[in-house]
This record gives C-alpha cells, sequence and structure tokens, in this order.
C-alpha cells in the first residue's frame, strides 16, 4: 500500500508556495520559488505568468528530490492564486503581455469611462463588486485601447490560478471564486452576464468556461509531466482565489465564520449563504460549493516590518531573510535569528498599556482599499510627546491595524452580516499580543489555526474534495483543520478601546482632504 498525498499549488505576490499534505492534513513537504514583480511605469505592477509556471516546476521537483514523495502518489492538485490577473492568451495558449496583478492601478480612465456609460448601480447590481482599477475588468479595457493588436489577438483572458491548471492540463477555465474580478460576473447565479459584457465593451468570447472550484478541471498532460516531474494523469481541480482557499484552510466553512488575516495585504472573509452586497467591500463566491464571501482588504499590514526595518534600528537583516529563505526552501527550521527582531519589538510593545497611552496610528501606508478605498491616504502617527517610546509607536501600529480591521467588520454588521469567531491565519498570528489586541478591539474571539500554511491547505483540500478522498467539505475540515490557540476578548480592554476607534475614525476623517495634496516629488 502506497501513501497519499494532496497538492496545494499557491501563486502568490512575492512567489509560489508548494505543499503536500497527508489526508490528515500533515505538511509532508513545503517550500517557496521566488518570482520577480515588474514596475514599468507609474501605477503600473506586473509579473510573467512563464515565471509562476517556472516556480511551480522548480517546486515540484524540489518536493520529488528531497523526499520519499512519488509521483504515483499524489492523489490531486489544488491551485490558489492571488486576485484580479489579467493574463491575456492567444488561441494556441501562448502569453501575449505580462499579468497586471492586483496592485496594477492602471485602468483608472478605463473605469470611469464605464461609469459613464453603463453606470455604476447597473454593475454594481449585477457584480457586487465597485468600480476600481485593481480589478481585472478596466486592466482588459486598458488593453483594448492601449494595445489593440494583442487584444485582436486575445483568444481568453485568464487568472493566475486558472493559467497554472492550463499549463498542468491543457484546458482552459475560470474558476467561480475568481468570477467577482470581471464585473460582468453575475453574483446571484455564478454564470456570465453576456449582455453586460458586451455593454462594458469586453469581447465575451474572451470569457472562458466557468468551473466549481473543487470541479476536476482535467488531468497533467505530458508536456506537464516531463517539466514538473508530476505524474500523467494527476487530476487537476479548478482552484481558487488565496484568501478564499485560506478561509477555508482555517476551517471557516459555516455562515458567521471570519477567516482573519494580518501580513502585507491583509483582510477578513465572512461566510454567508446568500450574496449579501455592500457597495464598500468585496463579494465574491467562497471555494465552498453554496456558499459567498464578504471580503475587507487591507494594506496596513506591513507597517510593523517597516517600522522596524526604518526606525527600530535591530531589523531583520538581506542576510538574515536569504538564510531564512534557503531553510524553508530545503525542508529545514526557519533559523529563529529571523525573527529575533519581531520578537523584541513585541516584548517593548507588550510593555505598554492598551491604548498605547492616547497614540493612534493609521496604517494607510500605500494607500488603502476597503472599506474608505482611498488610493491617497497615508500612514499617520496622532499624538507623538517627548513620552513616546518605540514601544509606544509599535503598539501603536498593531491596534492601527486591528482598528482597520474593526472597520470592515463593523461596514459588514451594519449591511447586515454578522459576524461570529475570527480564525486567524498570517504572519501576524504568530504574535500573541497582536492577536489579543485584535481580540480586545473587536470584541471576537480569535482563534489560530495550528498550521501556517493555510492557503495551501485550502487548494489541497479543494483537490481532495473533488477527488471524493473527503465526502464533502465538513469531513475535510474535521481531518484536517486544528487550533493551537484561542483569544478571549477583555471586556473591559473592548470598552477602552471603543473610544480610541472612535479617534482612529475621526481622524481619517479630519484629515482626508489634505491627503491628496501630499504627493512625493517625480
Amino acid at each position: 500500500m502506497h501513501n497519499e498525498y494532496l497538492l496545494g499549488i499557491d501563486i502568490g505576490t512575492s512567489g509560489c508556495k508548494i505543499a503536500a499534505f497527508t489526508p490528515d492534513g500533515e505538511v509532508a513537504f513545503q517550500c517557496t520559488e521566488t518570482y520577480e514583480t515588474l514596475y514599468p511605469a507609474k501605477d503600473c505592477v506586473e509579473q510573467n505568468p512563464l515565471d509562476w509556471w517556472a516556480a511551480v516546476c522548480r517546486g515540484t521537483q524540489r518536493m520529488f528530490a528531497q523526499t520519499a514523495i512519488r509521483p504515483h502518489e499524489i492523489q490531486g492538485i489544488g491551485v490558489d492564486g492571488q486576485s484580479w490577473s489579467m493574463i491575456p492568451v492567444d488561441v494556441t495558449g501562448q502569453v501575449l503581455r505580462n499579468s497586471m496583478i492586483w496592485m496594477d492601478r492602471r485602468a483608472v480612465s478605463q473605469c470611469e469611462q464605464m461609469k459613464r456609460s453603463v453606470g455604476e448601480e447597473r454593475i454594481f447590481t449585477v457584480s457586487g463588486n465597485p468600480l476600481s482599477p485593481s480589478y481585472t475588468t478596466g486592466k482588459i479595457l486598458w488593453m483594448k485601447e492601449h494595445e489593440p493588436e494583442l487584444y485582436a489577438r486575445t483568444h481568453k483572458v485568464l487568472q493566475c490560478n486558472s493559467f497554472i491548471v492550463f499549463k498542468l492540463t491543457g484546458i482552459i477555465s475560470h474558476d467561480l471564486s475568481q468570477g467577482y474580478g470581471i464585473h460582468a460576473f453575475d453574483m446571484q447565479t455564478g454564470t456570465w452576464d453576456i449582455g453586460l459584457c458586451r455593454e462594458l465593451g469586453i469581447d465575451p468570447d474572451l470569457l472562458p468556461e466557468l468551473y466549481g472550484c473543487s470541479d476536476i478541471v482535467g488531468t497533467v498532460h505530458d508536456e506537464a509531466a516531463a517539466s514538473s516531474g508530476l505524474l500523467i494523469g494527476t487530476p487537476v481541480v479548478a482552484g481558487g482565489l488565496d484568501a478564499a482557499c485560506g478561509t477555508l484552510g482555517v476551517g471557516a466553512i459555516h455562515d458567521g465564520e471570519t477567516q482573519e488575516q494580518g501580513g502585507q495585504a491583509g483582510g477578513m472573509s465572512i461566510v454567508m449563504s446568500q450574496p449579501i452586497m455592500n457597495d464598500k467591500l468585496i463579494l465574491g463566491f467562497h471555494v465552498v460549493s453554496g456558499k459567498w464571501l464578504l471580503q475587507g482588504g487591507t494594506v496596513g499590514g506591513g507597517s510593523l516590518s517597516w517600522f522596524q526595518r526604518e526606525l527600530f534600528g535591530k531589523g531583520v537583516t538581506a542576510d538574515k531573510l536569504q538564510d531564512g529563505a534557503e531553510a524553508e526552501q530545503n525542508g529545514n527550521a526557519v533559523p529563529q535569528s529571523v525573527f529575533e527582531p519581531f520578537r523584541e519589538i513585541n516584548e517593548e510593545a507588550a510593555q505598554i498599556s492598551e491604548g498605547s497611552d492616547g497614540l493612534i496610528f493609521l496604517p494607510y501606508m500605500a494607500g488603502e482599499r476597503s472599506p474608505i478605498w482611498d488610493i491617497d491616504a497615508k500612514g499617520v502617527f496622532l499624538g507623538l510627546t517627548y513620552a513616546t517610546t518605540r514601544g509606544h509607536m509599535a503598539r501603536a501600529i498593531m491596534e492601527g491595524c486591528a482598528y482597520s480591521l474593526q472597520h470592515n467588520l463593523v461596514t459588514a454588521a451594519d449591511g447586515g452580516v454578522g459576524v461570529g469567531e475570527l480564525y486567524s491565519m498570517g504572519g501576524a498570528a504568530n504574535s500573541q499580543l497582536w492577536s489579543q489586541i485584535k481580540a480586545d478591539i473587536t470584541g471576537k474571539t480569535l482563534r489560530i489555526a495550528a498550521s501556517d500554511t493555510a492557503t495551501t491547505l485550502g487548494a489541497a483540500m479543494l483537490a481532495g474534495v473533488g477527488t471524493g478522498l473527503y465526502k464533502d467539505f465538513a469531513e475535510a475540515v474535521r481531518r484536517t483543520v486544528r487550533f493551537q490557540r484561542e483569544f478571549a476578548p477583555d471586556p473591559a480592554h473592548t470598552e477602552l478601546y471603543t473610544k480610541g476607534y472612535e479617534l482612529y475614525l475621526s481622524a481619517y476623517a479630519s484629515l482626508k482632504d489634505w491627503f491628496p495634496q501630499m504627493k512625493a516629488r517625480s
């Protein structure tokens, strides 16, 4: 009898993660393969999809070289990825240009034109999402306007996970959880609205066939097997959005259960059994069939890393980061020296009382997404005095990011979507202090999953459900998801933070008109 494994592939912003799991969720192998992000012009952020595929192949080859896992033991493959990619391929499947990724905001004028020609209300009624240049829709129209010869040659537009699925199977697909990136996706029915697609100015033929996230799209073909070391005929499911797979990977599958992610691109995802639209949040299908996610996306999670690097004086050096990356790639434990500065700053922040002695931080270091959708917003420390220490500033950053989470949760609640427990993932979940701060500010119990691999685990679980290894998602969660810690809110602290949250909101309201004037010199 041979062993059985499920393979999860995560196409992230900074790199590709590969992880193999036993059916009970134990990690048998994991590694990260990095690739380059390109910034060709202002507001333009791109990656080469072929770099993603090369990273996938390096990762799978590394897995087979460094472990006893054999290709025939991989029972299924699930792929997740970053949102709002725009990958045009021709009729032969060749990539026609680099992908504009989620951080790319060049399509401002195209969004304004859609507002004028179609109207925001019509678009929102169908898609349940605001018009923002970050979404795929405007990027397609940007290519149509600025690269008409490429648009004319485009056969289909893919997302990052569907591109990898295509490279593995030769079959073009688009999963339901990534449907929300194109505003012609009907959020009620999970189908393309062909009429709206034409009104938006997009050729409907560019939209791939839609698949459920755990549906088997195809199997690994011979060319992909030769490049990756995977076995010909291995089933590949459609996969899904990284945040949605992470939500599954921490066990959030029932109404009100909410995944909370602290990282460079943080946010929250609330599970719902019907699509409740909110014009200040993001709405999409969950990777779990019959469920939707109301999501908030923030950009402030990297504030603490910035603070360490620039002001703390003991940040993680490039050498330490390289040591950590090499250890992870080789399947070894990451050296504790990589995390030492985070422990030090955590300890200093823990010495400061709740509320940071009145210091407020707005974590809008790269503008902000939901619920304020303000690309001009800036990071702000408000209330500095000569008594302020770096411990105060570190704690204020943690509290500011937690206020941002609360702002999203309150916005959802105001729209009729209740939140139960928070299931936490991402780097910030490793800080007990930060986790307790989030519990206190939100008034919600925070549960920390035992595995740091929630996103790839979610992708692998999709493969397990699709291939029948699990009879349903409930069994998949029951067998694979375990929790290591739980943080209950302290009512006294929650009351104190209620005043801090009001100050946080007032600070932004008072400053927002100033932010557009605070432009850096070009």
